[in-house]
């Protein structure tokens, strides 16, 4: 089998880690695979896995991009992928009026997926354009049914996202020389309970209801909170802004801003709860589930990809979403009393791989 993967970029994030597992795969099964991207930090692991790149600007949002239409019908005549699998909206766009000028009889099969709660306008649409539309989680298929009635139920294939339980091991520890050094580093966490909020500085991950848990909770001197998490230098503001509801509420002693890190498991690893409070849900939530992964508790807003998770693995974490009030007890019975959590879950990166592979083959019928 052949497939070509589109994605505007290789840079970072979740949907080019999964491009890259997915090719890593194909690779590992003996099947051939391409990516079409604008390049990025990530190449030269795609190339390392046998995966051949090839370099076109299908990310920029101007008409002028629809100049690379005519390019990208000559390249599927070309190279003859028997799988064109499309992963977000513009190069979707772009490949889509490629592929619906080629002959039915030889064109590539087309597969997408929708990642995310993208907005609902006809610009989105285009993620439900294939003959085959991979939903991330039940949420994004429900959003998909709700909002784009023109997407046929039959089409539709959940594969949730994954992570390898070899890199997040039930029980793992970090090294004492990895917590000598954040100990160092953060003092102040030193012989807490850390609840840990991690995720990028963006209004979405719930800080200001992350402030009103922590003062509710504030009266044991035990607990630690710890954000994690860098802020891009457009969201400076926000996290100033964020820095002084902390300090207003009389919490700066009692929370630390750890930046962007490198070693988010280890943070994780030592937690004693880690939250999910984005105001809207999320499409999947690999970090919860990397937490849970790690068996550590997690008390999460129950909506999206989250809700799904803690309905299956950990019901004790579920609180009704954005209400930081009823947050409050369900944190303090996993800081006081936990419910183990599960070794075993199924949202595994070997069933995300089998679970494409199988849609693949289901077209190639």
């Amino acid at each position: 089998m052949k497939v070509l993967q589109m994605i505007p970029e290789m840079e970072s994030g979740g949907v080019e880690r999964g491009t890259l597992e997915l090719a890593r795969h194909l690779g590992e099964l003996g099947h051939e695979s391409l990516v079409v991207s604008g390049g990025g930090k990530m190449l030269q692991q795609l190339e390392a896995c046998g995966t051949r790149h090839i370099t076109m600007p299908v990310g920029r949002k101007r008409l002028s991009s629809l100049l690379l239409v005519s390019k990208l019908r000559r390249l599927f005549a070309e190279e003859k992928p028997d799988v064109l699998h499309l992963r977000s909206r513009v190069p979707a766009w772009l490949a889509w009026l490629a592929w619906r000028g080629m002959d039915p009889a030889t064109r590539p099969r087309l597969v997408t997926t929708v990642h995310g709660f993208n907005s609902v306008n006809r610009y989105s649409e285009i993620m439900t354009c294939g003959e085959r539309v991979i939903c991330v989680s039940e949420s994004i298929r429900d959003h998909v049914l709700k909002h784009y009635p023109k997407a046929s139920p039959d089409k539709l294939r959940v594969v949730h996202r994954g992570i390898d339980p070899a890199d997040y091991p039930h029980g793992y520890e970090p090294s004492n020389e990895w917590k000598a050094g954040f100990f160092h580093e953060f003092p102040e966490t030193h012989g807490k309970h850390l609840l840990t909020l991690p995720g990028r500085i963006t209004r979405l991950k719930g800080h200001e209801d992350f402030a009103k848990i922590l003062k509710a909770l504030s009266p044991d001197e035990r607990l630690h909170a710890v954000i994690a998490g860098g802020a891009h230098p457009k969201k400076a503001a926000y996290l100033d802004e964020i820095r002084a509801l902390f300090t207003v509420e009389g919490l700066a002693e009692r929370v630390t801003f750890t930046g962007g890190r490198s070693d988010l498991k280890d943070i994780l690893a030592i937690s004693s709860v880690v939250l999910s409070l984005t105001t809207q849900p999320e499409s999947f939530g690999r970090t919860t589930l990397e937490a849970l992964g790690l068996g550590i508790p997690v008390a999460g807003y129950d909506h999206g990809g989250v809700g799904e998770q803690l309905a299956l693995l950990y019901p004790a974490g579920r609180i009704p979403a954005n209400d930081p009030a009823a947050a409050v007890p369900v944190v303090r019975r996993l800081l006081e009393d936990p419910p183990p959590v599960p070794t075993d879950h199924p949202f595994t990166l070997q069933a995300m791989l089998e679970g494409t592979m199988a849609v693949y083959d289901e077209l190639k019928r």
